[in-house]
């Protein structure tokens, strides 16, 4: 079993989760009392979140390059960003390590191919939906992404990070984020990326007549099989 480099903390609830599913499946898999192999570095999220704000990109870089360097020298053998709006900085800090940086918007292809969707909608942080690094890269494998409108981006966006990476749940955002979700149905979408991975705490496919592509599940499935293989 080759050992998990997990750059965490990002929010720490999703680092929960990823911890949670890797070992699930790991023991899903192998049976018995085995569980996953999983270096974790977990940073504080406020000092990420303001480079987000503050457009330093390149500091937040650094750190989670150093972080990951640091995963590398501790054994793992390939290292996982747990955060979609962090593969913004992925070419960087794959440049602090020699391993590979298994991608979570590859992950996500992949599953999107299986189902043969051609057309998908996309809910994340407004830097995840409104550029190009996590958009582009599905684009490119012939899968159109269609984006909430200025006020649904906004309003997802306050949720994350006002709510979900507390661990706050509230009715009233997921109603708005359900009617989000019924605007990009509506405009076509066959299917729907939860595209942060604080998204399945509020968001459940019996929620939604649209199939999720949850990409906290994805990357973790992801992460196993390159562990196993």
């Amino acid at each position: 079993m080759k050992t998990i480099g997990l750059l965490g903390g990002m929010s720490w609830e999703s680092t929960v989760t990823y911890y949670q599913l890797i070992n699930t499946l790991v023991n899903k898999r192998l049976g018995g009392v085995h569980s996953a192999k999983i270096l974790i570095a977990s940073v504080d999220f406020d000092e990420i979140a303001r480079c987000q704000e503050r457009n330093e990109w390149d500091k937040s870089a650094d750190i989670l390059g150093r972080a990951a360097h640091g995963l590398e020298l501790a054994g793992a053998d390939f290292i996982l960003i747990g955060a979609n709006t962090m593969h913004k900085v992925a070419t960087q800090i794959q440049s602090y390590i020699k391993i590979p940086l298994l991608h979570i918007a590859d992950a996500t292809i992949a599953a999107l191919q299986q189902q043969h969707i051609t057309r998908v909608g996309l809910l994340g942080t407004k830097y995840t939906v409104q550029e190009d690094f996590y958009k582009q890269r599905i684009a490119a494998a012939s899968i159109e992404v269609l984006t909430p409108n200025a006020a649904g981006i906004d309003e997802v966006n306050r949720i994350i990070y006002e709510e979900l990476v507390v661990g706050q749940k509230e009715p009233s955002s997921k109603a708005k984020m359900l009617a989000t979700i019924e605007q990009l149905q509506q405009a076509g979408a066959q299917g729907l990326i939860l595209g942060c991975t604080e998204l399945d705490l509020l968001v459940q496919p019996a929620d939604t007549e649209l199939p999720l592509f949850d990409t906290t599940r994805i990357h973790a499935e992801a992460a196993v099989d390159w562990a196993l293989r």
